[in-house]
């Protein structure tokens, strides 16, 4: 059973603006996953995108893509509904592309719905024709992944990423654990049962396969009334969640997955969040870049004292 971590877009310690440049980056970090930032917009071509899945593969990073922030499935507006529909299948065109394995989205929001049933159940109806240019352009293999969001007024709590998930194929749930922590205002994912309870929730509605692997994201968060404010850095203890608490049910109850750190440092937690793991629950957590990561630093260690002897 294996974890992988990666930032949440380009390392920001890396120099070179050239994405490019980014898979090689991480994998010499030690680290094996990357979630393309498209937030903003889809703006990469073609070329661009399968040079940079090519880079990806090469060097061992499983790549994710994050949807554009302007969408909402669930709104009455249907210029609104219609360009939210092209941007993810600008997305799913784009991860095909690259061979990013979901396109990671938040859903949309109530206000426009007189219930919130009724907003999920949009979403649905609407997610539907993004399934269906999926598998026209044979892209099954990329997953749409509903996440879990972090403000009250967001389509997106973890019953909601399931109901959609079970009615929409090829769609399972993107858990963020800093997300669920700051929707309920620090009262959630606070103990090994939330977090077994979030497992055990997906698997009983979805099936295991949902699990294997687990996309999810975390951060430490700051949160207020409604929920999500700001994402903090691991080393600022006066925030939660634990991620040495997530780590460890998670290697307990058998789950695979990919961590994307959102954290303001990005890759530099990301490190954290795989040196914490590893301390959790040891090699049953390492990933294949972290172990030829300790190789090579053994190896370098063993030949500088063959040179001092």
């Amino acid at each position: 059973m294996k974890f992988r971590f990666g930032p949440a877009g380009k390392p920001i310690s890396l120099k070179s603006a050239d994405i490019l440049k980014a898979p090689g980056f991480l994998r010499e970090l030690g680290l094996d996953a990357m979630e393309y930032e498209a937030v903003r917009g889809v703006n990469i071509s073609e070329e661009k995108a399968r040079a940079f899945g090519e880079e990806a593969s090469r060097n061992n990073i499983v790549l994710s893509l994050h949807a554009p922030y302007f969408i909402n499935l669930s709104s009455k507006n249907p210029q609104t509904v219609e360009a939210s529909i092209e941007r993810l299948k600008q997305s799913v065109l784009a991860s095909h592309w690259m061979g990013a394995y979901v396109v990671v989205f938040h859903p949309g929001y109530y206000k426009d719905m007189p219930s919130r049933e009724e907003a999920v159940a949009a979403v649905v109806g609407n997610l539907k024709a993004v399934a269906e240019y999926r598998d026209s352009i044979g892209a099954r293999n990329v997953w749409l992944g509903p996440e879990t969001t972090g403000r009250t007024s967001q389509v997106g709590d973890l019953d909601e990423t399931i109901e959609i998930s079970s009615k929409v194929e090829g769609t399972r749930p993107v858990v963020d654990w800093a997300h669920l922590h700051a929707r309920y205002e620090g009262k959630f994912i606070v103990s090994e049962e939330d977090v077994r309870a979030v497992v055990e929730k997906i698997e009983k509605n979805l099936g295991s396969w949902a699990l294997k692997p687990l996309h999810m994201h975390f951060s430490k968060i700051e949160y207020g009334k409604g929920g999500e404010r700001e994402h903090h850095t691991l080393g600022e203890a006066e925030y939660g969640p634990d991620f040495k608490l997530v780590c460890s049910v998670l290697t307990e109850m058998g789950v695979e997955g990919v961590f994307i750190s959102e954290s303001p440092i990005l890759e530099q937690d990301a490190l954290v969040m795989r040196d914490i793991c590893s301390k959790t629950c040891g090699e049953k957590c390492a990933g294949e870049a972290e172990e030829k990561a300790e190789k090579k630093s053994g190896g370098a260690r063993r030949k500088t004292r063959r040179a001092r002897g």
